[in-house]
Parts: structure tokens; sequence; C-alpha cells
């Protein structure tokens, strides 16, 4: 058992069962045992590869799509160049390096990294060359025009999970059963935030709701809306929450969430259209599948130009890459992108109003 494990039990036995999202708030950020706490998860040697892992490509087309709206919005002259959980640092190096060709883009910018993980903060240090400002939380951020990426942050925030019983809702919540965690129902409850989802729901239904998340987008899209910049939210999920999403992976498989609490990555789908109402009055674009929008940023040429140098396994390699980012089967329609920006203004490329 888990240092973690013997905490929560403990817990639940003087307090009761917890919510899903208390649960996954101490799996993933208890300051002794959670698993971003202690450790760096990302790469073959972890539990779970991201798009910027896979290739450089990624991080220099997002930088690229955020030079253009700095270029469309009128170059300003300082702003906040920022991510949201930044993982090693490796998708703000290659949006640092694609953009150092955009004039004035790189001397205008102040890179902001919004980071709890001690682990993770070292890592970026070594992955990103110059000035980097780090934040604990985004509400931190100075008062300036934003320009910011969000890359598989939101699936890792707490979730909370009801489950349509009658003419309401049950909340899902962790407990013990027969000297195990478990996943029980609470007695009826009536949250307001799923008082329109009655009409569309049939009995058992499990919808999600992510109040951190949303109030992150709150704050990103105030800012936006009063500084100007954009925010490029990329992530697996849908348009709206429907379904028991809640998961873990260790080692690159799944796993049971309960089973080895702080020793697995845990997640939930994103609820882009609770996102999107949330950044009010920022406006939000259509939500697109990552491959369409890689695909429009032009990574097929990109990839082209960067395998002519390219041969045997580094070739397949490269190849086998760009098929990952935006294969149908792969992360090409399972991850979308969302994207944030103020009114009156262009829409990021790649991206629809």
């Amino acid at each position: 058992m888990s240092g973690l494990e013997a905490q929560l039990r403990a817990r639940i036995a003087e307090a009761g069962p917890m919510s899903v999202a208390d649960y996954m708030a101490a799996c993933l950020m208890h300051p002794e045992f959670g698993y971003y706490a202690t450790r760096d998860p990302f790469g073959a040697g972890g539990d779970f590869v991201t798009a910027p892992e896979i290739s450089q490509m990624f991080g220099e087309l997002l930088g690229l799509c955020l030079a253009q709206v700095w270029l469309d919005q009128g170059r300003p002259a300082r702003f906040l160049l920022a991510e949201l959980g930044p993982g090693r640092g490796t998708l703000m190096a290659d949006v640092l390096r694609a953009t150092q060709r955009v004039p004035g883009f790189r001397d205008a910018a102040e890179v902001h990294l919004i980071e709890g993980s001690a682990v993770l903060r070292a890592a970026q240090r070594r992955a990103i060359v110059g000035d980097v400002i780090w934040h604990e939380r985004v509400e931190s951020l100075p008062e300036a025009p934003l320009y910011l990426l969000a890359n598989e942050f939101f699936d890792a925030l707490p979730i909370r999970q009801f489950q349509r019983s009658g003419d309401g809702w049950r909340e899902r919540i962790v407990g013990l059963s027969d000297d195990r965690l478990a996943l029980g129902l609470s007695g009826p409850v009536a949250p307001s935030a799923l008082v329109e989802r009655l009409a569309e729901t049939r009995e058992g239904d499990v919808v999600e709701t992510c109040g951190p998340g949303e109030a992150v987008a709150a704050e990103i899209g105030a800012r936006i809306a009063r500084h100007g910049g954009a925010a490029l939210i990329v992530d697996y999920g849908d348009w709206q929450s429907l379904g028991d999403t809640f998961q873990a992976v260790k080692g690159h498989a799944p796993v049971d969430p309960l089973a080895t609490p702080g020793l697995a990555d845990l997640t939930a789908h994103v609820d882009f259209e609770a996102l999107a109402r949330a950044a009010s009055p920022a406006v939000y674009t259509r939500l697109t599948p990552q491959g369409v929008f890689l695909e429009r940023l032009g990574i097929g040429a990109r990839a082209q130009a960067l395998a002519r140098n390219l041969s045997g396994q580094a070739l397949e390699t490269h190849l086998a890459a760009y098929q990952r980012l935006t294969g149908a089967e792969e992360m090409g329609t399972l991850f979308k992108v969302l994207g944030l920006y103020p009114e009156g203004t262009t829409p990021p490329s790649g991206l629809e109003p």
C-alpha cells in the first residue's frame, strides 16, 4: 500500500467518502506523494508521451500560429508568452526557436510558465534558454496582452462526476468497500450546472464537471478580452461531457484509477463547451480536430522539408511522428483545438470562428 493510499483510507474512515475531484487532487498534487509533485512522467521512460515530445513540428506550428496573431493585433511592444502545465518545457522551447525569425516577436515576449511541480520546473529550466518567470496560478500573471498555450493541461484538472437518477442526480464518490477503495453514489443532489442537462440525458448517464478548469478559462478569457492576445487549448475531449471518462495511465498502459493512488496519471476528457462559455467575454473558435488544425497550419509541407535531410530509421521515425500527430486513428481526431481571442479581431490561423 502506498503512503498516499494509507492517508486516503484514514481520511475516508474519519470523514466519509470523498468526491472524485478531491481524490484526483490528492493523487496528482499531494506535496509528498502526489503524482506530478514527485516525478517527471513524460517520454518513453515515463507513463505517457505528449505531442511536443513526439515531434518538434507541433511546437513550431503552434508558436508560429501565435506569432501570426501577434502580427494581426498590431505587434504589441510587450506581451506574455505563457504556457499552462508546460511539462518538460519541450513545447515552449520549440515555440521560442521557431519564432526567432519573426521580427520583433522574441524581443517583445516575456516567457511565463504556470507550473506547480518543483520536479518539472527543474526540467523546464534545462530545456528553455533565456529568462523565464514561473507561477503557481494563472491569476498571478501580470496584466498585459496574453498569448497562451495549454496542451494536455485541462484533462488533468480534478472533475466531479454526476450520474442521472430519476429526475435528478447522484454524485459518484470514492469510499471503501471490502477494505478497498471503490466508487459509489451519494444521496440525491441538485448541481445548478446540470439543470439544463436533464432534458438531454437518460437514466444512468454520467456527466462530468470541472470547476477548476472553468475558473482557469474564465481568467484567461477575461485577460484576453481586456488586453488582447489569444489562447490555443489542445486536449482530448469533445464539445460537451457525456459518459464516464475518468481514467488512469501507468507505464503507457491503462490501469484502474483507484488501484495505485499517486503512482499513476489520472485524467478525464475535457468538456470544451464549458471552457468556451466560461471564457466569455473572449470569443471562442469552432472546436477543430488536431489533425485538421495542424494540416491547415502547413504540417505536411514542414514534414516534407524535414524529411529531405533524413534517411533510414530517422526518416521512418519522423514519418511515424507526423502520422501520430495528424492521423484520424491516432491523435488527429481524438485531440481537439479550441482558440480564444478578443472580439473584433481575427481568429488564430487554422481555426474558424
